[in-house]
């Protein structure tokens, strides 16, 4: 069993359900477990600010999927909640869902980078990974809650 850290996130529909709806099925993934799961966080949109603000959280999974698997698993959770990628970088989404890292592995190729790259740089990230894993060690980038410090959480919320 591997250790995974996953990223939620939604701005289009009913962004609280639709956040939900994916930890459920991520639940149901074989011989998989959340493990815990973060508070949800309104956060303003990043890249892209003409669009409305994210709702975004983390989980904590264990799973014996590989890496990849898991990659696809989540995509598909992301097709069944009506996301579709027509390009755009940093666009409005029913549903995201982001591999941050597994404990233990590292991947670079062109479907996915472990750790994801960017963690170190983003609040809607960094808020709802320090409530599931302060003590985190990013490879390469640093523990959770030294990063979290280190960004501006202007304008993020956490929700009840």
């Amino acid at each position: 069993m591997m250790r995974a850290y996953i990223a939620l996130g939604s701005n289009l529909g009913d962004s609280r359900q639709q956040l939900l709806d994916a930890i459920e099925k991520l639940s149901r993934l074989p011989n998989s477990h959340v493990l815990a799961r973060s508070r949800l966080y309104r956060t303003p949109p990043w890249g892209n600010v003409e669009q409305p603000d994210f709702l975004n959280a983390v989980v904590a999974f264990e799973t014996p999927m590989p890496p990849h698997d898991l990659l696809d698993a989540l995509l598909e959770i992301e097709r069944e909640a009506g996301r579709t990628r027509l390009g755009e970088r940093w666009g409005p989404r029913t549903l995201d869902l982001d591999l941050l890292h597994v404990m233990g592995q590292t991947v670079n190729d062109e479907r996915l980078t472990l750790p994801h790259p960017h963690i170190s740089e983003r609040a809607f990230v960094l808020l709802p990974l320090n409530d599931v894993a302060p003590d985190l060690e990013i490879p390469g980038q640093g523990r959770v809650s030294n990063l979290l410090r280190a960004v501006d959480t202007q304008g993020c919320e956490a929700m009840a």
